[in-house]
């Protein structure tokens, strides 16, 4: 006999299980229990006599991480794990108790969802956010959004200084030199005047490893000295050094951490991919690959391609009745991280494969569709590709737009004569977008102020300012 066993799952009081057999019967309901080991112990105690433990399928929603300890528990047992998407569960239990929700109702309905959904229930085989590659790649896009944040926080802080800091320092502040620089307080126009030349020359060579010396020195004593003579001593620059210092020390923390996180993602990257399937693609190196395989998963649990599509969230919405139907935007139900790392790894790999650029030309010039909107269509077929060689056990092989198989340097060729889209396609398409977008906007009537004088013929509408 097959059993159900829905658990509800709680992060910080007890779960709630029900046993439901293959009927939709319960056999019990509304047990309580927590992640210990005894209680699993005794809650498994509760399944009737000799019941073969590859015949017991735990039904849970992944509720944070609370479900990972659970589901790897009851894989030992024999079981299998069922993971089932919120907005599913919360769709079915508005239709099965639309005034009611408890956490007794969720486990009943849990237990019962086989024969009301069965073909949404896939066996979930991995570790989830327990798999070091996965949390890795995820805590690495992070740490990365933030240096950004923190960047563009202290490009707008030298701005206050004026232009000629961003002169001297280049365009580029993720460079540690500059970097090392403003997280020594050397934002403050009088320090780098006391310093002198000699000193700031032997400190920037130091941390440049010679890149940089008595000429960039020369710049930032310039930049020192006209935001004297553009502020005088208006402006505090000893406290806004301070401000300065800390968003740069900040940044400097972040990317020792990056750092980091590249040499262990490095490791369980070339674990979980020893035949290097992922980065024969051309143009992705490991930081996707790696971020693109963390966050997938093992492709194979997939029972088509059409499901790991629909895991990325990259395809589009259907609504269709009748002879009507039409596509609306992306579903975006899948993992951004996966998507993130997808998109980029699409603008690469078209720059590197004729067929996918030749699907992206055909995309921008034919279909008139926005980069973006062509980077997403290239994503996909990315993702597909990319997993069918995995499935597979095949190297990723470059080929034209007929099929056959191509190197490297004749590829580039290829997409240089045939698949290059001019600046001024672009340029238009963004146009003609940003038109498209704008237009319903001129049909309403614009805001005006309260104390402006209105611009309207009407009498009744004329508004005189207070004196």
């Amino acid at each position: 006999m097959r059993l159900r066993l829905g658990i509800d799952i709680a992060c910080r009081v007890a779960h709630q299980a029900s046993l439901a057999d293959e009927r939709g019967e319960f056999l019990w309901s509304g047990r309580r229990f927590r992640t210990t080991a005894e209680d699993l112990e005794r809650l498994w105690a509760m399944l009737p006599a000799g019941t073969d433990p590859s015949m017991v399928t735990v039904i849970m929603e992944p509720t944070r991480n609370a479900w990972v300890p659970l589901a790897a528990w009851f894989r030992r047992r024999g079981a299998a794990v069922v993971m089932v998407p919120p907005e599913r569960s919360a769709d079915l239990r508005a239709y099965y108790s639309k005034h009611a929700k408890s956490d007794r109702l969720d486990s009943r309905l849990l237990a019962r969802l086989p024969l009301l959904h069965p073909e949404g229930l896939h066996t979930e085989q991995g570790l989830g956010p327990g798999d070091p590659l996965r949390r890795a790649v995820k805590l690495r896009s992070t740490l990365v959004r933030r240096r950004t944040a923190t960047l563009a926080r202290l490009d707008a802080l030298l701005e206050i200084l004026g232009p000629g800091w961003h002169a001297a320092m280049g365009s580029d502040l993720a460079n540690k030199t500059p970097l090392r620089f403003l997280a020594a307080g050397y934002a403050c126009p009088h320090t780098v005047r006391r310093l002198g030349r000699a000193r700031l020359a032997r400190f920037l060579h130091r941390h440049s490893r010679g890149a940089w010396a008595e000429a960039k020195a020369q710049e930032l004593l310039a930049a020192a000295l006209a935001t004297l003579q553009l502020w005088d001593d208006e402006l505090d620059y000893p406290d806004l050094a301070d401000d300065i210092a800390i968003e740069a020390r900040l940044a400097l923390a972040l990317t020792a951490e990056i750092k980091e996180l590249d040499e262990r993602i490095a490791v369980l990257f070339a674990r979980a991919d020893p035949d290097g399937i992922l980065q024969s693609v051309p143009g992705i190196g490991p930081v996707l690959s790696a971020q693109i395989l963390g966050r997938l998963g093992d492709p194979n649990r997939f029972a088509s391609l059409a499901g790991v599509r629909a895991f990325s969230g990259l395809v589009p919405r259907l609504d269709s009745s009748g002879v009507n139907g039409r596509h609306n935007g992306l579903t975006k139900s899948g993992d951004a991280c996966l998507r993130e790392a997808l998109f980029m790894a699409a603008e690469h790999a078209r720059r590197a494969d004729p067929s996918l650029a030749a699907k992206y030309h055909r995309l921008m010039v034919s279909e008139g569709k926005h980069h973006n909107s062509a980077l997403c269509h290239i994503a996909t077929t990315l993702l597909t590709r990319l997993a069918a060689c995995w499935r597979r056990g095949e190297h990723y092989i470059l080929r034209d737009a007929d099929g056959h198989p191509v190197d490297a340097g004749r590829a580039r060729t290829i997409i240089a004569e045939h698949y290059t889209v001019s600046a001024d396609l672009r340029a238009a398409r963004r146009t003609t977008r940003g038109h498209r977008l704008a237009a319903p906007a001129a049909d309403r009537p614009r805001r005006q102020s309260q104390r402006a004088v209105s611009t309207s013929s009407s009498p009744h509408n004329a508004k005189i300012p207070p004196t």
